[in-house]
């Protein structure tokens, strides 16, 4: 496995174990993040402050990742099945009453000094919206 596939899998180890601090670990310091359907949020910080949201909000687990990693190793993407559940209304979205979701999602990222410089999420809003009832 090479150095930048362990990393991205080192990142989503910690997603699963909601090991938000070995998450960050993994960014760069200037870390600029797309979310999905959203703007650019750049630095861990603003990273951290994303995930205090994701908790509050939704209890999610990744399965059947499957990690690509280009030839020098500068970028990665990754393809995961979501299976969660919506704990809390998040902004913007339909009432959260505990509803469970399954989707798939994919990341994209670029690497820079064994860390991630850019991670831009992926995943189907409109699907998960009719899973949740919207």
């Amino acid at each position: 496995m090479s150095s930048a596939e362990t990393l991205i899998r080192r990142y989503y180890d910690a997603f699963n174990q909601a090991n938000w601090s070995a998450m960050l670990d993994c960014l760069a310091d200037d870390v600029a993040h797309d979310v999905n359907q959203g703007g650019r949020e750049t630095g861990r910080d603003a990273f951290a402050a994303f995930l205090g949201r994701m908790e509050r909000s939704y209890r999610e687990q990744l399965k059947d990742i499957a990690v690509m990693v280009s030839a020098d190793g500068r970028r990665a993407a990754a393809e995961y099945v979501v299976h969660g559940e919506y704990l809390a209304d998040d902004e913007g979205l339909p009432p959260a009453q505990g509803q469970r979701y399954v989707l798939p999602g994919g990341a994209f990222f670029e690497l820079r000094d064994g860390r991630i410089a850019r991670v831009t999420n992926y995943y189907n809003l409109n699907d998960w919206i009719a899973q949740v009832g919207g």
